[in-house]
């Protein structure tokens, strides 16, 4: 009896194990997925800020937001692509490495240049703004020229293995109407059939021969009527007459 409520008390103590680890996991989850949320939401609103900055404001000031705008929508595009890219195409992930670092770049070029949206010098600022585009130029470059040639690559798996699948169904196309072809005549005509096997120089002969065609090495075959009287010998008996009466 002891052992049965042991074994209970074991059962019931596992269920609330488990039980308390699935809510963890689902608090962890569902607390993973509002952070995404509200960062989704919040970088949406910053990018529909900075690009109102970036038409409402002119000089300095206008100018950093485009920068950033530009500087922001780049990465983003080129992160998605290349995290899209890499989970069918295994030679990606060093793409990605590269990309993790020029990353470390932007996110320092961004937080720069939101610093300098609150800076009352504008002269200054307007002395800085030529060494900020170039780096924006720069990062923004390398970013589009990774996004351009993972796009390029898979495009150009999906073309081969399209010329490959016409290719396949060609062949079966050609397979199915294989009874709408007909069989070209032959110019050449079929061969004689070969003459039976016989026994001698005869054997080779499949024409009828032409009188006079035999060489003189054959005999020839005697006459069935002697042309002539035969001749006579003296040991011969002499034939008797035949009687009249």
């Amino acid at each position: 009896m002891e052992a049965v409520i042991a074994v209970v008390a074991l059962l019931f103590v596992l269920f609330l194990a488990l039980g308390a680890y699935a809510t963890v996991k689902v608090v962890g989850a569902a607390k993973r997925g509002v952070d995404r949320t509200i960062t989704q939401a919040r970088r949406t609103v910053e990018d529909h800020t900075l690009r109102a900055k970036s038409f409402a404001q002119i000089g300095p000031a206008g100018e950093l937001a485009q920068l950033r705008l530009k500087l922001r929508t780049s990465m983003r595009a080129t992160q998605d692509a290349l995290h899209a890219g890499v989970a069918e195409d295994e030679s990606l992930k060093e793409s990605l490495g590269l990309f993790r670092r020029l990353s470390a770049h932007g996110h320092e070029l961004d937080g720069e240049l939101k610093r300098l949206e609150a800076e009352p010098d504008r002269a200054t600022l307007a002395e800085r703004l030529p060494g900020l585009r170039e780096r924006t130029e720069r990062i923004t470059q390398s970013a589009d020229s990774l996004r351009w040639a993972a796009r390029d690559r898979a495009h150009r798996f999906a073309g081969d293995d399209l010329d490959s699948l016409s290719a396949q169904i060609d062949v079966e196309s050609g397979a199915l109407r294989h009874w709408t072809t007909s069989e070209p005549a032959s110019s050449t005509p079929p061969p004689w059939p070969e003459a039976p096997a016989a026994d001698g120089p005869a054997a080779q002969q499949t024409w009828p021969e032409t009188p006079g065609s035999r060489t003189a090495e054959e005999p020839t075959r005697p006459a069935i009527t002697p042309s002539g009287p035969r001749p006579t010998y003296p040991w011969q008996k002499k034939p008797r007459p035949e009687s009249t009466t």
